[in-house]
């Protein structure tokens, strides 16, 4: 285990000292503002008044690397866990995997699918607006360790009856829902 941990610190090392020593091949001889208030490769590279395209091409490399690798890892991961499922005879046993793989695919979802967007359109379109670009970066870095204790805790059946109160009673009487009521179905 230390030795997977040791390399995954040996590559995200490497990679940001690669990235930082070829940043010395720019030279700024406009503005150096850069509109971010984290590190942020693109944004800094683009104020270079000579030729980036080596800069350009490792950050496309790299963002497809760490971004788009991993997700398309998961995506793939849960379409086997998905044709798994299907597999089963029992409607019920289907339900439960399900509904045990919800949680981690909303989080994927709301970490993924922002920065995703955000670096294709900002990165490779150029149509969004540096200030968006600032906030949506960070939202997608804030949101995912905001929503995770929610979207986990929902799992908890005492949590789940607490939620189901705080909406009011809108219980089920023997399964069907009043009328004007609205339905939530909540799988254990």
């Amino acid at each position: 285990m230390s030795c997977i941990v040791g390399l995954v610190w040996c590559f995200a090392l490497g990679i940001s000292a690669f990235s930082v020593a070829i940043m010395n091949r720019l030279s700024f001889c406009n503005s150096v503002r850069v509109l971010s208030y984290f590190c942020d490769y693109a944004p800094v590279f683009r104020l270079a008044c000579n030729d980036y395209t080596l800069h350009w091409s490792v950050a496309s490399l790299f963002t497809s690397l760490l971004l788009v690798g991993p997700f398309t890892f998961i995506l793939l991961s849960y379409l086997s866990i998905l044709v798994t499922v299907l597999r089963m005879k029992s409607l019920d046993s289907r339900v439960k995997a399900l509904a045990t793989c919800v949680e981690h695919l909303i989080l994927v979802a709301v970490f993924y699918i922002p920065l995703i967007t955000i670096f294709t359109v900002g990165f490779y379109l150029r149509i969004i607006d540096a200030d968006q670009r600032v906030l949506s970066l960070s939202l997608a870095s804030c949101l995912p360790p905001c929503v995770n204790p929610i979207v986990y805790s929902l799992k908890t059946k005492e949590i789940k009856t607490r939620a189901l109160a705080l909406y009011g009673e809108r219980y089920y009487d023997e399964g069907l829902p009043s009328s004007g009521s609205m339905c939530i179905v909540l799988y254990e």
